[in-house]
Protein backbone atom coordinates (compact mmCIF):
# COMPACT_ATOMS: atom_id res chain seq x y z
CA UNK A 1 0.00 0.00 0.00
CA UNK A 2 1.27 3.26 -1.06
CA UNK A 3 2.13 5.79 1.88
CA UNK A 4 0.37 9.28 2.40
CA UNK A 5 2.67 11.97 1.64
CA UNK A 6 2.61 14.70 3.91
CA UNK A 7 4.15 18.33 4.32
CA UNK A 8 4.04 20.08 7.49
CA UNK A 9 3.64 23.85 7.86
CA UNK A 10 4.82 24.92 11.13
CA UNK A 11 7.19 22.36 11.73
CA UNK A 12 9.61 23.90 14.18
CA UNK A 13 7.12 24.61 16.53
CA UNK A 14 5.80 22.31 19.60
CA UNK A 15 2.64 20.84 17.55
CA UNK A 16 5.02 20.45 13.78
CA UNK A 17 7.54 18.95 15.59
CA UNK A 18 5.04 15.87 17.31
CA UNK A 19 3.80 15.40 13.78
CA UNK A 20 7.02 15.02 12.61
CA UNK A 21 8.19 12.42 14.61
CA UNK A 22 4.50 11.01 14.86
CA UNK A 23 4.13 10.57 11.23
CA UNK A 24 8.18 9.90 10.89
CA UNK A 25 7.37 6.39 13.29
CA UNK A 26 3.76 5.69 10.85
CA UNK A 27 4.54 3.09 7.60
CA UNK A 28 0.98 4.60 6.31
CA UNK A 29 2.72 8.60 6.26
CA UNK A 30 5.67 9.74 4.56
CA UNK A 31 7.18 13.25 5.40
CA UNK A 32 8.08 15.03 1.90
CA UNK A 33 8.37 18.59 3.33
CA UNK A 34 8.81 20.43 6.63
CA UNK A 35 7.97 24.34 6.13
CA UNK A 36 8.09 26.82 8.86
CA UNK A 37 8.35 30.84 8.64
CA UNK A 38 10.15 32.10 5.97
CA UNK A 39 10.15 28.96 3.86
CA UNK A 40 8.65 28.47 0.61
CA UNK A 41 5.80 25.72 0.14
CA UNK A 42 5.73 26.09 -3.51
CA UNK A 43 8.94 24.43 -4.53
CA UNK A 44 7.63 21.00 -2.58
CA UNK A 45 3.94 20.74 -3.34
CA UNK A 46 3.91 18.23 -6.48
CA UNK A 47 5.68 16.08 -3.67
CA UNK A 48 2.39 15.88 -1.94
CA UNK A 49 -0.46 14.43 -1.31
CA UNK A 50 -1.73 16.68 1.69
CA UNK A 51 -0.85 19.51 3.50
CA UNK A 52 -1.14 20.17 7.33
CA UNK A 53 -0.97 23.47 8.32
CA UNK A 54 -0.25 23.93 12.27
CA UNK A 55 1.30 27.49 11.49
CA UNK A 56 -0.30 30.69 12.52
CA UNK A 57 -3.43 31.84 11.40
CA UNK A 58 -2.55 34.56 8.80
CA UNK A 59 -0.36 32.01 6.79
CA UNK A 60 -3.47 29.32 6.56
CA UNK A 61 -4.51 30.99 3.84
CA UNK A 62 -1.60 31.65 1.07
CA UNK A 63 -0.99 27.58 2.09
CA UNK A 64 -4.77 27.47 1.05
CA UNK A 65 -4.42 28.88 -2.28
CA UNK A 66 -1.03 26.64 -2.95
CA UNK A 67 -3.42 23.71 -2.00
CA UNK A 68 -5.69 24.72 -4.55
CA UNK A 69 -3.60 25.61 -7.16
CA UNK A 70 -2.13 22.32 -7.43
CA UNK A 71 -5.31 20.05 -6.60
CA UNK A 72 -3.74 19.01 -3.28
CA UNK A 73 -6.00 18.00 0.39
CA UNK A 74 -5.26 20.45 3.59
CA UNK A 75 -5.58 19.42 6.94
CA UNK A 76 -6.03 23.05 9.47
CA UNK A 77 -5.32 22.75 12.67
CA UNK A 78 -4.20 26.09 13.37
CA UNK A 79 -6.27 28.29 15.43
CA UNK A 80 -7.36 32.47 15.74
CA UNK A 81 -8.52 33.07 12.05
CA UNK A 82 -9.94 35.95 11.31
CA UNK A 83 -13.50 36.17 9.88
CA UNK A 84 -12.08 37.62 6.71
CA UNK A 85 -9.51 34.80 6.44
CA UNK A 86 -11.64 32.51 7.44
CA UNK A 87 -13.80 33.23 4.42
CA UNK A 88 -10.90 33.08 1.95
CA UNK A 89 -9.94 30.18 3.31
CA UNK A 90 -13.80 28.66 2.71
CA UNK A 91 -13.95 29.69 -0.54
CA UNK A 92 -11.23 26.79 -1.79
CA UNK A 93 -14.10 23.94 -0.56
CA UNK A 94 -15.01 23.74 -4.16
CA UNK A 95 -11.65 22.97 -5.31
CA UNK A 96 -10.04 20.77 -2.65
CA UNK A 97 -11.06 18.57 -0.22
CA UNK A 98 -10.31 20.16 3.57
CA UNK A 99 -10.60 18.79 7.16
CA UNK A 100 -11.01 21.76 9.29
CA UNK A 101 -10.92 21.19 12.87
CA UNK A 102 -10.28 23.63 16.50
CA UNK A 103 -9.20 20.15 17.91
CA UNK A 104 -8.28 16.85 16.60
CA UNK A 105 -8.45 14.95 19.77
CA UNK A 106 -10.74 12.10 19.70
CA UNK A 107 -11.25 12.64 22.73
CA UNK A 108 -12.15 16.35 22.25
CA UNK A 109 -14.21 15.30 19.79
CA UNK A 110 -16.22 12.96 21.36
CA UNK A 111 -16.56 15.75 24.22
CA UNK A 112 -17.61 17.82 21.18
CA UNK A 113 -20.53 15.32 20.80
CA UNK A 114 -21.83 15.42 24.07
CA UNK A 115 -21.81 18.58 24.87
CA UNK A 116 -24.40 18.49 22.01
CA UNK A 117 -26.70 15.76 23.72
CA UNK A 118 -26.26 17.31 27.00
CA UNK A 119 -27.85 20.62 25.49
CA UNK A 120 -30.01 18.85 23.73
CA UNK A 121 -31.46 16.83 26.69
CA UNK A 122 -31.12 19.63 29.69
CA UNK A 123 -32.94 22.39 27.62
CA UNK A 124 -32.71 26.24 28.35
CA UNK A 125 -33.59 26.13 32.31
CA UNK A 126 -29.63 25.55 32.58
CA UNK A 127 -27.06 28.31 32.28
CA UNK A 128 -23.88 27.75 29.92
CA UNK A 129 -20.23 28.26 31.16
CA UNK A 130 -16.73 27.62 29.56
CA UNK A 131 -13.49 27.40 30.94
CA UNK A 132 -10.51 26.42 29.17
CA UNK A 133 -6.99 26.89 30.20
CA UNK A 134 -3.56 26.26 28.37
CA UNK A 135 0.02 26.66 28.84
CA UNK A 136 1.54 30.44 29.31
CA UNK A 137 2.39 30.76 25.59
CA UNK A 138 -0.84 30.66 23.67
CA UNK A 139 -0.83 33.37 21.67
CA UNK A 140 -5.28 33.36 20.83
CA UNK A 141 -8.17 33.60 23.38
CA UNK A 142 -10.27 31.90 23.73
CA UNK A 143 -9.31 28.61 22.40
CA UNK A 144 -10.31 27.26 18.97
CA UNK A 145 -11.79 24.61 20.93
CA UNK A 146 -13.86 26.80 23.22
CA UNK A 147 -15.02 28.44 20.53
CA UNK A 148 -16.06 25.76 18.73
CA UNK A 149 -17.98 24.43 21.91
CA UNK A 150 -19.75 27.82 22.29
CA UNK A 151 -21.26 27.30 18.40
CA UNK A 152 -21.94 23.92 19.38
CA UNK A 153 -24.33 25.15 22.55
CA UNK A 154 -25.28 28.66 20.57
CA UNK A 155 -26.80 26.31 17.71
CA UNK A 156 -28.65 24.13 20.03
CA UNK A 157 -30.05 26.78 21.21
CA UNK A 158 -30.99 28.55 17.70
CA UNK A 159 -29.04 31.79 19.10
CA UNK A 160 -26.65 33.98 17.30
CA UNK A 161 -23.44 33.24 19.05
CA UNK A 162 -22.01 36.85 18.80
CA UNK A 163 -25.19 38.17 20.57
CA UNK A 164 -24.77 36.09 23.48
CA UNK A 165 -21.46 35.04 23.91
CA UNK A 166 -19.96 37.14 27.52
CA UNK A 167 -15.90 36.97 28.19
CA UNK A 168 -15.34 36.91 31.92
CA UNK A 169 -17.18 39.00 34.56
CA UNK A 170 -16.23 42.34 35.88
CA UNK A 171 -17.36 44.80 38.06
CA UNK A 172 -21.66 45.37 38.64
CA UNK A 173 -22.90 42.90 36.17
CA UNK A 174 -25.69 42.76 37.60
CA UNK A 175 -27.93 38.90 37.38
CA UNK A 176 -26.50 36.67 34.68
CA UNK A 177 -28.85 36.57 31.94
CA UNK A 178 -30.10 33.20 31.03
CA UNK A 179 -28.93 33.57 27.50
CA UNK A 180 -25.43 33.91 28.15
CA UNK A 181 -22.64 31.44 27.20
CA UNK A 182 -20.10 32.64 29.53
CA UNK A 183 -16.34 31.88 28.02
CA UNK A 184 -13.69 31.84 30.55
CA UNK A 185 -9.77 31.63 29.44
CA UNK A 186 -6.76 30.44 31.55
CA UNK A 187 -3.35 30.79 30.87
CA UNK A 188 -0.19 29.64 32.97
CA UNK A 189 2.51 27.19 33.28
CA UNK A 190 2.54 23.89 30.74
CA UNK A 191 -1.25 23.06 30.34
CA UNK A 192 -1.44 21.67 26.88
CA UNK A 193 -4.89 21.98 27.51
CA UNK A 194 -8.10 21.81 29.36
CA UNK A 195 -11.63 22.04 29.11
CA UNK A 196 -14.76 22.21 30.84
CA UNK A 197 -18.38 22.67 30.07
CA UNK A 198 -20.97 23.65 32.83
CA UNK A 199 -24.57 23.03 32.65
CA UNK A 200 -25.51 24.90 36.00
CA UNK A 201 -29.21 24.94 37.17
CA UNK A 202 -31.28 25.53 40.45
CA UNK A 203 -30.19 22.15 42.52
CA UNK A 204 -27.76 20.47 40.26
CA UNK A 205 -24.92 21.29 38.14
CA UNK A 206 -23.75 19.26 35.16
CA UNK A 207 -19.57 19.09 34.16
CA UNK A 208 -18.28 17.98 31.23
CA UNK A 209 -14.58 17.79 30.99
CA UNK A 210 -11.43 16.82 28.80
CA UNK A 211 -7.47 17.33 29.79
CA UNK A 212 -5.06 17.12 27.35
CA UNK A 213 -1.50 15.81 28.78
CA UNK A 214 0.02 15.47 25.98
CA UNK A 215 0.33 17.00 21.80
CA UNK A 216 0.82 13.80 20.66
CA UNK A 217 -3.55 13.30 20.70
CA UNK A 218 -3.79 15.44 18.36
CA UNK A 219 -0.75 15.03 16.23
CA UNK A 220 -2.53 11.20 15.59
CA UNK A 221 -6.17 12.86 15.44
CA UNK A 222 -4.16 15.02 12.13
CA UNK A 223 -2.22 12.73 10.93
CA UNK A 224 -5.20 10.05 11.13
CA UNK A 225 -7.28 13.12 9.44
CA UNK A 226 -4.54 13.36 6.69
CA UNK A 227 -4.52 10.02 5.48
CA UNK A 228 -8.75 10.51 5.31
CA UNK A 229 -8.85 13.07 3.45
CA UNK A 230 -6.80 12.23 0.55
CA UNK A 231 -9.55 9.74 -0.60
CA UNK A 232 -12.55 12.67 -0.12
CA UNK A 233 -13.71 14.33 -2.85
CA UNK A 234 -13.59 18.41 -2.35
CA UNK A 235 -15.51 20.12 0.25
CA UNK A 236 -15.36 21.35 3.75
CA UNK A 237 -14.93 18.73 6.83
CA UNK A 238 -14.02 18.41 10.12
CA UNK A 239 -13.27 15.64 12.35
CA UNK A 240 -16.56 14.67 12.97
CA UNK A 241 -16.62 13.71 9.45
CA UNK A 242 -13.28 12.08 9.84
CA UNK A 243 -14.23 9.95 13.08
CA UNK A 244 -17.73 9.29 11.44
CA UNK A 245 -19.71 11.36 14.25
CA UNK A 246 -22.22 12.55 12.37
Amino acid sequence: MNSTKVIITGAKGRMGQTLVARAERSPQLQVVGQIDLGDDLLPLIKEADVVIDFSFHDATARFASVCAEHTKALVIGTTGHSDAEKSQISTLKSRIPIVWASNYSIGVNTLFWLTRKAAEILGPGFDLEIVEMHHRTKKDAPSGTAATLAEILADVRQQQLSQVIRHGRQGITGERAPTEIGMHSVRGGDVVGDHTVIFAATGERLELTHKASSRGTFANGALRAAQWVVKQKPGLYDMQDVLGLK
